[in-house]
């Protein structure tokens, strides 16, 4: 099932999302609804945030981008079709300073077309659970890493823009009030997204 994607500035997306608790059929739907969501708006990834829901659940699929990234799922190198896309619950990231960072182009579906440009540590290491509750352990970098640092961000209720340094963000600052502007006047209209 489609759902609505809140849009910048609702008040959702600076949510801290509490921790997923209970591991169940409902999880599991949301995980496939939010999938077909972020697929249908040409997206690699969206936060409970991004559909009204404060809570510490995503789901990130980069399976049909350039793979120039590499990963280690649990000890082992699966290939992505096996884990992809991914449903992550309660991520903790740990940024392997010696990786380095790399400063690349951003996109949210939460933000229309905006764009810009946001350095990241290159390489991480996530602490997760799945869908079903089961832990995992995954080291990641280049733009999977990127995504899954995204999207842990809006888990905190931290947005890629506050990650721009003050140039990059104010080359776009016209167009992000703008489309505040139109979210908020969508929401007086009642066709705002659904609340936490």
């Amino acid at each position: 099932m489609l759902l609505p994607i809140v849009q910048y500035n609702d008040p959702v997306l600076r949510k801290k999302g509490v921790n997923i608790t209970v591991f169940d059929d409902a999880l599991a739907q949301l995980g496939r609804d939010m999938i077909e969501t972020m697929n249908a708006a040409n997206g690699i990834g969206l936060a409970a945030q991004q559909i009204g829901r404060a809570i510490q659940f995503c789901v990130v699929d980069v399976s049909r981008a350039d793979p120039d990234f590499d990963w280690d799922l649990d000890g082992s190198h699966p290939p992505l079709e096996l884990f992809m896309p991914m449903m992550i619950a309660n991520p903790v990231i740990k940024k392997h300073a010696a990786a380095g960072s790399e400063t690349d182009s951003e996109g949210c579906l939460s933000f229309g077309k905006i764009r810009g440009e946001v350095e990241r540590p290159s390489e991480i290491t996530v602490m997760f659970q799945d869908a079903q509750g089961v832990p995992h352990t995954f080291i990641c970098n280049g733009l999977l890493a990127r995504c899954i640092q995204h999207e842990t961000d809006h888990l905190n209720g931290v947005l890629f823009i506050d990650r721009m340094a003050k140039k990059e963000r104010a080359k776009i600052d016209a167009a992000i009030k703008a489309h505040a502007k139109a979210t908020k006047e969508g929401a007086a209209k009642g066709l705002a997204g659904p609340q936490a």
